[in-house]
């Protein structure tokens, strides 16, 4: 299984020919190839797998993704009825 986070490319760049960014996923940016998404511009999201951008997502689209998966996070560790497991 994959999971896809969104993240916001910050810099776009050539690399022997191939289109090249800087992709910001909540403060940790990576470099990923973004030959597949020829449109894409500084400031849009994309979904990045393996290390190459897919997808390009309307802010609207990351910004919910985001907020779910800061929901799952927080609540990692908790029972069914709410209660916080120790150690979590």
């Amino acid at each position: 299984m994959c999971l896809a986070i969104p993240g916001r490319v910050t810099e776009i760049y050539t690399v022997n020919g191939s289109k090249m960014g800087k992709v910001d996923f909540g403060g940790v940016v990576r470099e990923a190839c973004l030959d597949f998404l020829p449109e894409i511009q500084v400031g849009e999201y994309t979904i990045v797998h393996v290390g190459f951008g897919i997808s390009r997502l309307d802010e609207e689209e990351a910004r919910k993704t985001l907020e779910l998966l800061g929901e799952i996070e927080a609540s990692e560790g908790e029972t069914p009825d709410g209660a916080t497991v120790s150690g979590a």
